[in-house]
C-alpha cells in the first residue's frame, strides 16, 4: 500500500524500531550509525534525555500541540529565550517568524517576503546551492536530479558562481558586480540574493569571510536583501570556529537581512 514515491528509504533496507543518541537499532537489533541525523536537524541525537523529559512533562500538563499561529505560553517562553541567549548578547534585531516545519518553508517565506519588499521577482542563487524541493524553493536549487522531477517552470532565478567555482583565481563575487552594475548584463534588478554559508548537498563548499562580505556588498548597493540559508548547517552544528556557526558568528548574521535556521 505504500506509494513508491519515496527517498532515504530507497538506500537503507532495514526497518528502524527505536533510536537513541546516535544510533538508529533495526527490528533485527542491529545497530546503526545514523550520520543522517535528520538532515543535520538532530544536534543533540535521538531523544536526548533532558529533551524527552520536558517533552512529557508538557504533554503530561495538556500543553498545546497545535497552537497555529496563536499566542501561546510555551511560544512565548522560547521567543523570551532566543531573544535572552542568542539575539541579545551579539546585539542582533531580528524579528522571529515561525514559517513551519521544514526549511523549504522558511525558504518560500523568505523569497516571498523579499519580492513583497522590493517589488521585484529575480532572485540570485548559486551554482552547487540546495534549498528545499518545493516549487519556489526548487528554483533557486541548482542539482539537476532534483530539479528534473518538477514539471512546472521554474522561473525568476538567476544563478551566479559559488566561491571557488572556478578555482582559486577567479573572484566569482566581481564578476557578479560587474554583471549587475552593466545594464546590459543581462541580469534584472534582485529582490534577493540567497546563499548557504556552508553548502552541504552541493559538496560542503565553504566559501572565505571576504567573499561574503563581498556578496551583502554587492546585495546592499542593488537594493536587494541578502538572505542566508541556514537550515542545515546553522545553530552550531558545524563547530564553534567554522563560519557555518552563524549564530555565533556576529559578523556573518550582522550582515544578512534574513535568516533561515
Amino acid at each position: 500500500m505504500k506509494s513508491e514515491a519515496r527517498s532515504y528509504r530507497r538506500f537503507y533496507p532495514a526497518r528502524f524500531v527505536r533510536a537513541k543518541g546516535s544510533y538508529l537499532i533495526a527490528d533485527t537489533g542491529d545497530k546503526y550509525l545514523d550520520f543522517l541525523a535528520g538532515c543535520g536537524s538532530l544536534n543533540y541525537g535521538h531523544n536526548d534525555q533532558v529533551m524527552q523529559s520536558a517533552l512529557q512533562e508538557y504533554i503530561s500538563n495538556d500543553g498545546i500541540a497545535l497552537g497555529l499561529d496563536l499566542r501561546t505560553r510555551a511560544k512565548q517562553e522560547f521567543i523570551d529565550t532566543f531573544e535572552q541567549l542568542i539575539l541579545r548578547p551579539r546585539s542582533l534585531e531580528f524579528r522571529i517568524q515561525f514559517t513551519g516545519h521544514t526549511g523549504a518553508n522558511a525558504v518560500e517565506a523568505a523569497i516571498k517576503l523579499a519580492r513583497k519588499v522590493t517589488g521585484r521577482n529575480n532572485i540570485i542563487a548559486f551554482t552547487n546551492a540546495f534549498h528545499g524541493c518545493s516549487l519556489g524553493a526548487l528554483a533557486l536549487t541548482a542539482n539537476s536530479y532534483h530539479r528534473g522531477a518538477s514539471a512546472s517552470m521554474l522561473h525568476g532565478v538567476h544563478r551566479a558562481m559559488y566561491d571557488g567555482y572556478f578555482g582559486l583565481n577567479c573572484d566569482t563575487a566581481e564578476l557578479l558586480r560587474k554583471q549587475l552594475s552593466d545594464p546590459s548584463g543581462g541580469i534584472d534588478r534582485p529582490a534577493a540574493v540567497i546563499l548557504e554559508i556552508v553548502q552541504a548537498e552541493g559538496g560542503i563548499n565553504v566559501p572565505t569571510h571576504h567573499w561574503v562580505k563581498e556578496i551583502e556588498q554587492i546585495a546592499r548597493r542593488h537594493g536587494a536583501l541578502l538572505i542566508i540559508d541556514e537550515i542545515q548547517t546553522g545553530c552550531g552544528r558545524t563547530g564553534p570556529a567554522d563560519p557555518g556557526r552563524l549564530l555565533t558568528a556576529s559578523q556573518f548574521a550582522k550582515l544578512c537581512g534574513v535568516e533561515t535556521i
